[in-house]
């Protein structure tokens, strides 16, 4: 085999040079667009940085095809690319250089969208108090909506952009696709009703990422919120789906604050002045303290003896929390509530409980009386 010409290698690095000039350019542009997007440094290394290289490296290897066959052909090489060399070298320049780009273009919407999206809900996520909480919710549920629904989207449309190119008449598929749309349509009226009802629940801020909520009688946290099902997860880790047209009951326990509810059980003969004054130290020692204190909204607020009951008498009180911490907050307060009774030696009262005794049956038959010696 002959050493290449000088021709030949001048060419190739002018190829070379021009193809990495291009996609450098075009991927700084890239960049350009997304930093201006993103204004938080800590999302610049997973939705700049890393579609710059891919954008880079996807439109280097495509300009280097594309400019490869007439670099060769100027270095006085012809090239043997089947029947019609020149039919393959225009394919390549118009229809595959439009098949890449229009993937390029889908793959930067999508990252452009996904980036925005993480700025909003990192823009709603700034500042201090409640409503932070509520905005973040908001913003994840809106955002991974965005999200998908955008995907799914471009996706769809670049397919059907690309089919074109590749000389694929997409008549017959958007007719096709209409009409298993409309007999979809009729056949799924469940998927339907499951969608539209997602829809509004999501549009009436029902119920959000992050949640606390008890879906048709079953708690758990909200993972996600979809047009067609909600996802929840229990205390031990079980995960619960439900259609959004199956919802029946829906309650949310973490909207805007929660409050824990305590009862404290006391004898007849005890003070309940004295008990209700021990319990409010004890919710003040709770407010006092900074693990806790970021959590409480307002003190104790005891609502007196709630309810008479055999062997004791009911004290019912609530504090009021942020979203999801009433839980934290309540067990604290308990744990306060019997420390401070009992430096106090205020009883707590106790529910009665019943012994049931069962006799032993005794044999008064003549033949189970003992026998005289």
């Amino acid at each position: 085999m002959s050493a290449p010409s000088p021709e030949l290698i001048l060419t190739l690095t002018v190829a070379v040079v021009a193809a990495y000039v291009i996609a450098d350019l075009i991927a700084r542009v890239t960049q350009s667009i997304l930093r201006a997007v993103i204004a938080d440094a800590a999302l610049e290394t997973m939705f700049v940085d890393r579609p710059r290289r891919v954008v880079r490296l996807t439109i280097f290897l495509v300009t280097m095809a594309a400019l490869m066959v007439p670099a060769m052909r100027l270095a006085g090489y012809d090239m043997n690319l089947g029947g019609n060399p020149q039919a393959v070298a225009a394919w390549l320049l118009n229809n595959g250089l439009r098949i890449i780009i229009i993937a390029i273009g889908a793959y930067l919407v999508i990252r452009i969208g996904t980036a925005a999206a993480r700025r909003f809900e990192l823009e709603m996520s700034r500042g201090t108090g409640l409503d932070v909480i509520e905005r973040t919710k908001r913003a994840q549920t809106l955002g991974r909506i965005l999200q998908k629904t955008l995907s799914i989207v471009v996706v769809g449309m670049a397919a059907l952009m690309i089919l074109r190119e590749l000389d694929v008449d997409i008549t017959p598929v958007l007719t096709g696709a209409g009409i298993v749309g409309l007999a979809v349509g009729f056949g799924a009226q469940t998927l339907v009703r499951d969608v539209i009802s997602g829809f509004f629940l999501i549009v009436e801020d029902q119920v959000r990422v992050g949640d606390s909520a008890v879906v048709n009688g079953q708690g758990g946290l909200v993972e996600q919120v979809n047009l067609r099902t909600i996802v929840l997860r229990d205390e031990t880790g079980t995960v619960h789906i439900f259609p959004n047209g199956e919802v029946k009951t829906l309650a949310n326990m973490s909207k805007d604050f929660a409050y824990y509810v305590v009862t404290v059980g006391l004898t007849y003969d005890a003070d309940v002045d004295r008990a209700i004054d021990a319990m409010q130290q004890a919710a003040a020692g709770v407010m006092n303290d900074r693990e806790f204190q970021v959590h409480v909204l307002a003190p104790l607020e005891v609502y007196g003896v709630d309810a008479f009951e055999q062997g004791q008498l009911v004290v019912k009180a609530r504090i009021k929390t942020v979203p999801q911490k009433q839980w934290v907050v309540g067990r604290e307060l308990r744990k306060r509530i019997i420390k401070v009774f009992a430096e106090r030696g205020i009883q707590i009262g106790a529910a009665p409980q019943i012994v049931v005794s069962k006799a032993r049956a005794v044999d008064r038959s003549p033949a189970a009386k003992p026998q005289q010696p």
